[in-house]
């Protein structure tokens, strides 16, 4: 396959403009969501009773690991009838605020999902047809559709990248940067927005903490313990008599 010559003018015209526009739309998301973000401030019952789930479904799925006794004063300190968190625990159900469920959706497609799609529209418009940069490794032809998208040649090499995948790169690769422009925590990275999405979901209780805690005192209740540390003393007796059969043996 003939070796492809990149014009030196794409990289001043084509390859950083797509890096330096993708640079800044970052920064200005992450001031934007500043403006523009509401605190929420969660209640000190919402963090204890789902601290309170996630030591429940450790228990159930670690609990092995404990001793008998350990287990069981765990176990009864959420399922036992009289003083049992589960059983004493009184909550009324979470009222659904639809309105402001609404308007943080509308900020989120706002600040992430628009932005993408009319930057990304503007580029593959812009800068169409151009070859920006090259992989420093062999890539296989199940690549072509991800990095040139936008270049249509069978005959092309599937390392070289378009300028539509160029800017798709730079969309997710550019953390570190924002990172060290910004700081950690910072809104401009669109993939650790998601994650601390799906982090805070995870931190949340359902909409009705009784029939939660419900359904976590019957997996709890039904869960029996089996030692997975049982005869561990002779194991380890047996491994370390074998390893010292093994150096002694010529």
């Amino acid at each position: 396959m003939t070796e492809l010559l990149i014009d030196p003018d794409i990289r001043v015209w084509v390859f950083l403009p797509i890096v330096l526009i993708t640079f800044l739309v970052g920064i200005v998301r992450h001031y934007v969501s500043i403006l523009i973000s509401t605190q929420k401030k969660a209640e000190i019952t919402q963090i204890q009773d789902s601290q309170a789930m996630i030591r429940a479904r450790l228990l159930r799925e670690n609990g092995k690991y404990l001793s008998a006794q350990s287990f069981s004063m765990r176990k009864n300190y959420f399922n036992n009838e009289e003083t049992g968190y589960f059983k004493t625990q009184k909550r009324a159900p979470v009222a659904q605020n639809s309105s402001a469920m609404l308007t943080d959706m509308v900020k989120g497609n706002f600040i992430n999902v628009l932005p993408m799609v009319v930057i990304g529209g503007w580029i593959n418009w812009m800068f169409s047809g151009f070859v920006t940069t090259k992989v420093p490794f062999p890539l296989t032809l199940r690549f072509k559709p991800m990095l040139q998208r936008g270049v249509e040649l069978a005959s092309l090499d599937a390392a070289w990248v378009s300028s539509a995948s160029w800017y798709f790169l730079n969309v997710f690769g550019l953390r570190s940067i924002y990172t060290l422009v910004l700081g950690e925590n910072n809104h401009a990275d669109q993939t650790q927005a998601q994650a601390d999405a799906m982090t805070g979901a995870a931190m949340t209780m359902p909409q009705d903490p009784k029939a939660a805690f419900k359904a976590e005192w019957e997996a709890l209740e039904i869960t029996e313990y089996q030692s997975a540390l049982k005869n561990i003393d002779a194991d380890m007796l047996t491994i370390a008599t074998g390893s010292a059969a093994e150096a002694k043996s010529p």
